[in-house]
Order: C-alpha cells, then sequence, then structure tokens
C-alpha cells in the first residue's frame, strides 16, 4: 500500500515506491472545499493510489486534477480518475491542453496561462509556465501562494526510498541522480536551454517554503536558494560540456 503523509497543512502526500528503478512516484492531495490532486500517476498504480487517497477523503470529492506535463506517471491514470470523480476538472497549461489533453482526456481541460491562478476554497494556486523545465514543451508548476508550496513535478528528483519530507539538502540528491542517468538511456533527461536559468530565477523569486517533489523527499526551508542550487546543477550535468 502507498505511504501518505502530510508534508503541510492540507497537503499530503502518496508514495509509491518502485524498487526495480530505485524510484519514488509521489502524488500530492490538497484537501480544501475543491480538492486538488496533483499527478494521477500510471495506470498501474491507480488502485493503489486511489485507495490511498480514500484513507484521507471520498474520491469522488476531486474538483481539480492537475499536473505538469503530458507523461504518463503525470497524467497516465488521468481517465480513472475523472471516472471516479464526475465533478473534477483538468488543469493543465494551455498549450497542454490544446496539443494533448482535450483530444486525450474524456472531459476539456480548463488550460492555464503563465501567472492564471485559481482558488479551491483556503488556498490559492497559481500556474507558471516552465517549458523544456524539467522536460516537455508544455511544462507547468503550481504555485500555492497561502502556504508557499511549489508543486514542482520533477524537478529535484532523487533516487532511493527516501524520507517523505527532509529540511536537509536535496540538491546534492539530485546532482548524483541526475549524474548517474547521464550514464545511461536516461542520458537525455532534460534540456538545458538559453532560457532554463531564467525559468529557476522566476521560480526563485516566488520565495517557496515548501517543495512538493514527484520522484524523492519533499523539501522544507529556504526555496530560493536551493532553486539557485539546481539551476547550478542542472547547468553542471546538461549545460557545461562541449558542443558540436
Amino acid at each position: 500500500m502507498a505511504v501518505v503523509t502530510e508534508i503541510a497543512p492540507d497537503l499530503y502526500r502518496i508514495c509509491v515506491y518502485v524498487s526495480p528503478f530505485q524510484l519514488q512516484f509521489n502524488h500530492f492531495l490538497v484537501v480544501d472545499d475543491e480538492p486538488l490532486l496533483f499527478h494521477t500517476g500510471l495506470k498501474g498504480m491507480f488502485p493503489e493510489v486511489r485507495d490511498s487517497l480514500a484513507k484521507v477523503i471520498d474520491p469522488a470529492r476531486l474538483r481539480w486534477i492537475s499536473f505538469s506535463h503530458f507523461e504518463s506517471d503525470e497524467c497516465g491514470a488521468l481517465h480513472k480518475w475523472l471516472a471516479l470523480a464526475p465533478n473534477a476538472q483538468v488543469a493543465c497549461s494551455d498549450l497542454g491542453a490544446m496539443v494533448s489533453v482535450n483530444d486525450f482526456a474524456e472531459r476539456e481541460a480548463r488550460g492555464l496561462a503563465e501567472g492564471e491562478t485559481f482558488d479551491t476554497g483556503e488556498y490559492r494556486f497559481r500556474f507558471c509556465r516552465t517549458p523544456h523545465l524539467p522536460h516537455g514543451w508544455d511544462a507547468g508548476l503550481l504555485f500555492e501562494e497561502t502556504q508557499k508550496t511549489l508543486l514542482c513535478s520533477d524537478l529535484f528528483h532523487q533516487l532511493g526510498d527516501v524520507e517523505p519530507l527532509t529540511e536537509k539538502d536535496v540538491v546534492g540528491r539530485t546532482r548524483a541522480a541526475l549524474k548517474e542517468y547521464q550514464a545511461g538511456i536516461l542520458a537525455e533527461y532534460a534540456p538545458y536551454t538559453p532560457l532554463t536559468s531564467a525559468l529557476f530565477k522566476k521560480l526563485a523569486e516566488l520565495q517557496p517554503r515548501t517543495f512538493a517533489i514527484m520522484h524523492g523527499s519533499s523539501f522544507s526551508g529556504d526555496g530560493a536558494h536551493a532553486l539557485h542550487d539546481l539551476d547550478e546543477a542542472f547547468a553542471e550535468v546538461f549545460g557545461r560540456k562541449e558542443r558540436r
């Protein structure tokens, strides 16, 4: 059974660890008047994630389903969640809605523009476009303005069955994971483009206090400093290499 941990007020981390990949897959539930799920998970994980979420709220109450970019672990089980929650609406980037999600999903998504906000009751979410960060031209993140939590998808990717929440450095773990990937089939995990550093700076200006991280421990602490350090790690691993 997935491990459920409240990592911030009304924010629950639902973790499935897949040992052959040495990788956690984390799904985040925001409990509010209009509950929000960030990451649907893979189709094969749906029963486990659904049953774990049901320990917190009735899954049929979900009002919002969101994710960063069109990829199986981000939205593979979307059809199943929409069938379970009749009032749920997808919230994703306007580009993602146009090029993928509105054709894939059973109900039309709400496409979000840069800086667009929506409320779930007590909490207010701001959409931040992050094209190709960490990957996908449709990528974007949600920033919860009340608690200053960044739902940051694949950023701060870590390996291993690690603790749910840490106040220690996670950038070192991320650097190690990305370097390991560089030696194998996942060598092109993320691009480093002329826009990458500017996107990290934009996210740092939000001054997040908590990172809800898809793969690995979530983080509580100086989010701006961590994002600047992660920019350096991305530049080191993906950017500072000989160009042809």
